[in-house]
């Protein structure tokens, strides 16, 4: 007795967990369209793009801050001077500075440089401001896209879920149909071994059968093509789902909302494009004007050449290494300036004007993507009443289909019909059950249209 106790304790421990595990394996739609927001490549990247904007837009502020540059340099060298004019292309020339003497000499001594500059572009007739508004356009555009790859991510993804139930529902209808195929050939076979009907008759059914086989064969096909596709949207190797029937069995509450695009994330994103390139030709046009800059050096030299040293007096200059680099004459600058290339705005118009027809063909694009929304959300109203008018019919002919089957069987039976009239049967009622589950996907599909179109996905999630 104990035994037997102790031994049902543990097989409903067993079923127990076992009903757990398959609860957890259950994927639904929510969790589908999570894991791909998670997962997805394309999603991942552009929140990265997104992030990268948003970076680049506090690098845009630091760059008005001034220019602040110290230096240091400690040389070993001649100082021979030379009456002559002298210009330093990139920088090449050397620096050397003292007395023009009669004749070249080789008197070298240690020398050091010790400076600071700040320079200031205080005023552009803002640059610097629509510098700033410009990347922070661009760093909106980004997050729109990100957010309408997101929306677009979630529509694909509900798409391809609602798919698969159907694949799954047809492939269960296509299993029935074998079933009734198989038990009817034996019905057949039985008659013919008792020489009630014409051996053909149990060569019609096996064919039948064959043929029901096919068909389940393909309807597993397309269920398997339909889950490959949604393990690629969820960034998730490919797999069996076992998803949640629940929903797809009833009709949605509300199917009735208004609607409107305005707000569709992909016409954001098309609205932030052009706002984008609106403020990058508004930052074009500040390189027509003049910069104000401000600049301060601070200076200190140290030399090992002596103040006498001269072509009387060239023995007044040291080799040793600190009276040469440490320092001794400091000068100071401080300016305001302003820089103006004449012919900038030559170039600047140009450009300007090629930006203002980028902004042209972006509102194009826009004003094309609000029409064919528009579109489909009216053809998204008309679905939702034919699939509703179909799913009506659905049980209606499903029971119909049924009748006739089982009235045509039981004829065959008793061997008042024969076998072409119960195959014919048979057919109708297998098209009236894979009509009757894509009745019920194509509700929910319409639904899903409508809240793609709309551009609030709120409207099929809500349903759930």
């Amino acid at each position: 007795m104990f035994e037997r106790k102790y031994l049902f304790i543990l097989s409903f421990l067993i079923f127990a967990n076992s009903s757990l595990l398959s609860a957890q394996q259950t994927l639904t739609l929510k969790d589908a369209i999570q894991t791909a927001i998670n997962n997805y490549g394309t999603i991942k990247a552009k929140s990265s793009y997104a992030a990268s904007s948003q970076a680049s837009v506090e690098q845009a502020r630091r760059d008005y801050l001034p220019n602040l540059n110290i230096s240091a340099q400690q040389d070993y060298g001649t100082i021979n001077g030379q009456n002559g004019p002298l210009y330093g292309f990139g920088g090449l020339a050397a620096g050397s500075s003292g007395q023009p003497l009669p004749d070249q000499n080789w008197n070298a001594a240690f020398g050091g440089l010790y400076l600071t500059n700040i320079n200031w572009d205080f005023f552009a007739f803002g640059r610097a401001k629509e510098k700033i508004k410009t990347v922070q356009a661009v760093a909106t555009r980004d997050t729109k896209d990100w957010q309408q790859e997101i929306f677009q991510q979630e529509v694909k993804v509900a798409a391809a879920y609602l798919n698969l139930l159907a694949a799954q529902k047809l492939t269960q209808s296509y299993q029935k149909n074998l079933n009734r195929a198989d038990t009817f050939r034996r019905v057949v076979v039985t008659r013919v071994l008792n020489g009630l009907n014409p051996g053909v008759d149990s060569s019609q059914a096996n064919a039948e059968v064959s043929n029901a086989k096919i068909a389940l064969t393909r309807a597993l096909d397309f269920q398997q093509t339909q889950a490959n596709q949604l393990a690629q949207l969820m960034g998730v190797p490919p797999q069996p789902f076992s998803l949640d029937t629940f929903f797809i069995a009833r009709v949605p509450a509300v199917l009735t909302d208004s609607a409107d695009v305005a707000n569709h994330p992909t016409l954001q994103w098309f609205k932030s494009r052009i706002a984008a390139s609106d403020e990058q030709a508004k930052y074009y046009h500040t390189f027509n004007f003049p910069v104000f800059s401000l600049v301060g050096i601070l200076q200190t030299r140290g030399s090992g050449f002596e103040p006498s040293y001269n072509a009387a007096n060239l023995d007044a200059y040291t080799h040793a290494y600190w009276d040469g680099v440490k320092p001794t004459r400091t000068n100071y600058l401080v300016g305001i300036g302003v820089t103006w290339n004449l012919t900038q705005p030559l170039r600047v118009s140009r450009q300007v004007k090629a930006q203002q027809l980028i902004s042209k063909g972006l509102q194009a694009e826009y004003e094309l993507a609000d029409q064919q929304l528009r579109a489909q959300l009216q053809l998204s109203d008309t679905r939702i009443s034919n699939a509703l008018d179909n799913y009506r019919e659905a049980p209606v002919q499903v029971k119909a289909a049924s009748d006739a089957y089982l009235q045509k069987s039981v004829l065959y039976k008793n061997g008042l019909t024969n076998l072409v009239d119960v195959t014919q049967a048979l057919y109708t009622l297998i098209r009236a059950e894979t009509d009757r589950d894509i009745a019920y996907s194509n509700v929910w599909q319409a639904l899903l249209l409508k809240a793609s179109a709309s551009g609030d996905f709120n409207l099929f999630e809500g349903q759930l």
